[in-house]
């Protein structure tokens, strides 16, 4: 006997739900994309995983430069306690509608019935599909130049330029998005949670290693500049520490689970949290330790002083080969996600038309 509003699929196990909401009378591309209903909480700790952790959390060292050890570690907790509190809460709120018969499977959606249908479409749509792209847009940028890292050291008189690069690894998101549906994202993004705990790991112990061996610069912890310029980056820190937090895609996760939905959030977001705690406070404690306020934007960065290589090059090349292969999964997530927003994807979730446009915006 199937949950009230949900219909069993042809195939074993899937689970495909009727309607999308009261106010829409087909599904569109967006719908489809995440409508897909046979996650574990597993899985969606796998999903969450990957949408918060990502390569940014090498920028939580810079972040302590402006805000030392006590006003770093403050902010890095309560970032946690209150993001993992708003995003449970925001659950809770996406099972209380589900049992109404009246699932919310996007950010959209829920502002359609909390805003009205304009506010829905024309606002919260579009801030969301921005903070994605965005998203993606930094991850390719990156992901080109841990690349041009790796080719430098290999070639130190490389003459490859930075784009060139950018094109390569725009080139692996174009093949990895031409997915079907969240779900079908699972085993890429459990690959990207251990890629987070192995390239954490390599940037924790090569903090260790430098601030241990008398290769690193000086440590000195006191808040450079003047009274404006501390100011001012103070307000960097919170923004910095606030994004690295960020989930903009919560009702989307959820709504890859198999109903009943109860609690299985809360397991995914616990998975996700253990992950986070683990990554965040091992990078952001060690590199500020054995950098101070010399911590770059990129921690990665400080393992090479003047293009000579304060730590193995192999472990170099190591550290950010996982960086490239976790930024591929991140990105993949956010341009999925970014497309189906978007409105020009259409109809059935597997149509050429949509292929192309997932294609398209991942080599833009």
């Amino acid at each position: 006997m199937s949950p009230a509003g949900v219909q069993e699929g042809d195939d074993a196990g899937e689970v495909v739900h009727p309607w999308l909401d009261h106010h829409q009378k087909e599904l569109d591309a967006g719908a489809l994309f995440v409508l897909k209903s046979k996650g574990s909480w597993l899985h969606c700790g796998y999903h969450l995983t990957t949408s918060i952790v990502a390569p940014a959390l090498l920028s939580l060292p810079y972040a302590f430069t402006f805000l030392g050890w006590a006003g770093g570690i403050i902010c890095l907790v309560i970032g946690a306690l209150v993001t993992f509190y708003s995003y449970n809460l925001i659950s809770l709120v996406l099972e209380h509608h589900a049992q109404m018969d009246n699932r919310h499977l996007r950010f959209r959606d829920m502002a359609h019935d909390i805003m009205g249908p304009r506010w829905g479409k024309f606002y919260v749509g579009p801030i969301q599909f921005m903070v994605c792209y965005g998203a993606v847009v930094a991850c390719t940028l990156l992901g080109g130049e841990c690349l041009k890292t790796i080719y430098l050291l290999s070639k130190p008189d490389g003459t490859m330029k930075l784009y060139e690069f950018v094109i390569i690894f725009g080139c692996l998101m174009l093949v990895l998005v031409q997915v079907p549906s969240f779900h079908s994202l699972r085993h890429i993004n459990m690959v990207s949670l251990v890629l987070s705990l192995l390239y954490s790991a390599c940037a924790t112990g090569g903090s260790i290693y430098i601030g241990l061996s008398s290769k690193g610069t000086e440590k000195d912890y006191s808040l450079a500049g003047d009274t404006p310029t501390r100011i001012f980056g103070f307000f960097n820190a919170i923004a910095i520490i606030a994004t690295t937090f960020g989930n903009g895609i919560i009702p989307e996760i959820q709504a890859t689970l198999a109903p009943p939905v109860k609690g299985k959030m809360f397991k995914g977001l616990c998975v996700c949290y253990a992950v986070v705690v683990v990554t965040y406070f091992s990078v952001a404690i060690s590199g500020y330790w054995a950098f101070g306020n010399q911590a770059d934007a990129l921690l990665l960065s400080n393992f090479l002083v003047d293009g000579k290589a304060l730590v193995p090059k192999w472990f170099i090349l190591m550290t950010n080969m996982f960086t490239i292969l976790q930024l591929s999964a991140v990105g993949v997530v956010r341009i999925s996600l970014s497309c189906a927003h978007s409105g020009i994807c259409d109809g059935g979730n597997l149509r050429r038309t949509n292929c192309f446009w997932a294609g398209l915006s991942a080599a833009y």
